[in-house]
This record gives structure tokens, sequence and C-alpha cells, in this order.
């Protein structure tokens, strides 16, 4: 089995949010695992939370599972039903269609780290706590359907 080189990667904080909510995930560093290990059903990344940051916006995907393990560091999983502490070896999972909305947060002093890993298909999802969504073809529009612009 191919180990993987995550070294060989660089980080990337990208967001295609648009204006605001992008503001919240500046400190979430990302590396792609899954084109890596020329995996192509499979997206699995390797995330670094700075202090502060949040993995996304909370969400939930309509056509994808999701899961995420804890590998280094502490961080606040928010949930609909509220908040759970991780650390290393904790693992949390929702799948497709569930729309229990989610994400993370560093509140610690430190970075934390762990690997999230989704199967299906992108076909959309949204936001629980923005009049915002998401689409199959990678656009971020409000409830309404109106997209919102992109940042420049």
């Amino acid at each position: 089995m191919p180990k993987v080189e995550l070294e060989s990667v660089e980080p990337s904080n990208a967001t295609g949010y648009p204006d605001p909510f992008h503001k919240p995930v500046a400190g979430r560093w990302w590396k792609r695992i899954a084109p890596l290990a020329g995996l192509t059903e499979l997206g699995a990344s390797h995330v670094t939370l700075e202090p502060g940051a949040w993995s996304s916006q909370r969400h939930w995907h309509d056509g994808e599972d999701e899961m995420i393990i804890m590998l280094s560091g502490t961080a606040v999983l928010v949930e609909d039903d509220g908040e759970t502490e991780l650390k290393p070896g904790d693992i949390a999972a929702w799948p497709m269609g569930s729309t229990n909305g989610h994400h993370m947060i560093n509140r610690s002093g430190e970075p934390c780290t762990f690997v999230a890993i989704s199967a299906g298909s992108r076909t959309g999802g949204g936001y629980s706590d923005i009049d915002m969504v998401f689409t199959d073809d990678n656009r971020f529009c409000r409830r309404d359907g109106s997209e919102y612009p992109k940042r420049g």
C-alpha cells in the first residue's frame, strides 16, 4: 500500500465562500489527500485549524456521507443539538441527506488537526445558520435561488 506524502503538498486556505462568510475559515488550512493517492470516488483532506478558526460554516450534504477523525489537539463540534469536544482518536460522521448542520471550531490556544473524508455525489446542501445553500455546480446561493456574488 503506498504511503501518502503529505509533506509534498502545499497547504491551502482557499474557500469559495462569499463575503462575509469566508472570514471565520481564514485560519483553516487543508491538504487534499485523495488526489495524491489517485482516489476518484472518495474525498479526503488533512485539515489544520489555527486557534479561533472554523472548519466551515455549519452545513450538511444532500448526497455525500461525511466523516472526520481527530488527529491532534481539540476542537468543538457544533451541531443542531449542541456542542461536543473532540480529542485525538475521536470520530464523528454524518450520513448523506442528514440535515444536522455541523462544523468544528478550534477554541483552544493550539492548532488542531483532523482528516475529513467524504463519499457520494456532490449534489448540494445547505447551511444551518445563514441564508445560503450550495449547488452541484459549486455555486453559493440564497435560499430563494439568487446567487451570491463571487469574491474578487
